[in-house]
């Protein structure tokens, strides 16, 4: 067997960091699915344009004899699922796309890989794997002085995203206890850095802030979440993927519980500092408070001591270093910037951020 490997996914947030590290750091060829949905942009991968490390198809997860197709061609040692709808307020609101993507496509992927792995030769079975890219959301909210999440918590998802990759994990789960079939599941705490689509809270914050719109604050902002920068956890996921117990999950976390207020303030300080306001004012004085969605989780945190203590690995960057890094991409990247949010992207922003 080549040690080709198939991501799918790979031209979102996570899935194009994930293919581009990966290409800068192994040999190994990377084939690249990816369905291109609003979130899913082919400008990510420009650096890879012309590499024959990398080979990107456009299609779904879910098309059965797309995927089959690609495995009989170019034989992978391994599959790493990024393929997903992730945003919370996009479920509220059109929770279908969810149910058939994370579930149903799940489902197709795991029977394509299923009849794919049968085939092999027994020394290929032996290396082969399935790596399925998870959620902490799963696992539902924590109050203020709960221990973080350990892998052995219960599944309580409160969204229908959450609800739908809580599904997909046991989909996973169930394929390697009836079929036998190699996998390996990551549970990631927040995910911030380049190539961040601009809907969620950074890269949001970071937009807004340079284009004088106001800075939206859900409720009171004191919502906690974890925060990994997005090569840690590329970084996580090749350790895993090379050292990780067969249908073992492993937490990754950055070990960085924030409120959401005080992440931006910190993106309005950093910012002052790297691209001061013209007229003088610090960004803070645009920061605005709206009406908090509904089923809101309060807290999420990563108890990630297992990956550290199996597999050896920690995040590099805190959160000082990483929130820098990322706000000094995005003001080098005003051209990726502005391509992204053009169109049905400003209409999205003004149905889930009005102060209404």
């Amino acid at each position: 067997m080549k040690n080709t490997i198939l991501v799918t996914g790979g031209a979102g947030f996570i899935g194009s960091n994930f293919v581009l590290d990966w290409v800068a750091s192994e040999v190994a060829p990377v084939i690249n699915l990816d369905k291109l949905t609003y979130a899913g942009n082919p400008q990510n991968l420009a650096p890879l344009e012309g590499n024959p490390r990398h080979i990107f198809v456009r299609g779904d997860i879910g098309d059965s004899a797309l995927v089959d197709k690609i495995l009989a061609e170019h034989q992978p040692r391994a599959v790493v699922n990024f393929a997903a709808e992730s945003h919370v307020d996009r479920s509220i609101h059109g929770p279908g796309e969810f149910i058939q993507t994370n579930i149903v496509g799940t489902f197709n992927l795991l029977e394509s890989v299923r009849a794919y792995f049968g085939g092999l030769d027994d020394e290929s079975k032996k290396t082969f794997r399935f790596l399925h890219v998870s959620t902490d959301e799963v696992y539902g909210t924590l109050a203020p002085n709960d221990p973080p999440f350990r892998e052995t918590n219960p599944f309580e998802p409160n969204s229908p995203y959450s609800a739908s990759k809580a599904a997909s994990d046991h989909l996973v789960r169930a394929y390697h206890h009836t079929y036998g079939l190699p996998v390996l599941t990551t549970n990631c705490s927040n995910n911030y850095g380049p190539l961040h689509f601009p809907e969620k809270l950074i890269p949001l914050v970071i937009h807004n802030a340079l284009a004088g719109k106001p800075l939206p604050i859900y409720g009171d902002g004191q919502q906690v979440r974890d925060w990994l920068y997005v090569r840690d956890h590329c970084s996580a996921i090749r350790r895993v993927l090379v050292a990780g117990r067969v249908g073992e999950t492993y937490n990754i976390g950055g070990w960085n519980e924030k409120p959401n207020l005080e992440v931006v303030h910190t993106i309005c300080t950093l910012l002052d500092e790297l691209s001061p306001r013209s007229d003088g004012k610090p960004y803070k004085d645009q920061i605005t408070f709206v009406t908090d969605r509904p089923g809101h989780d309060r807290r999420y945190a990563i108890d990630a001591t297992k990956i550290h203590r199996e597999l050896g690995w920690k995040p590099a960057e805190s959160f000082e270093t990483g929130i820098r890094k990322t706000i000094q991409w995005y003001l080098d990247n005003q051209s990726w910037v502005k391509n992204v949010t053009s169109g049905d992207y400003k209409k999205w922003i003004e149905k889930n951020y009005s102060q209404e």
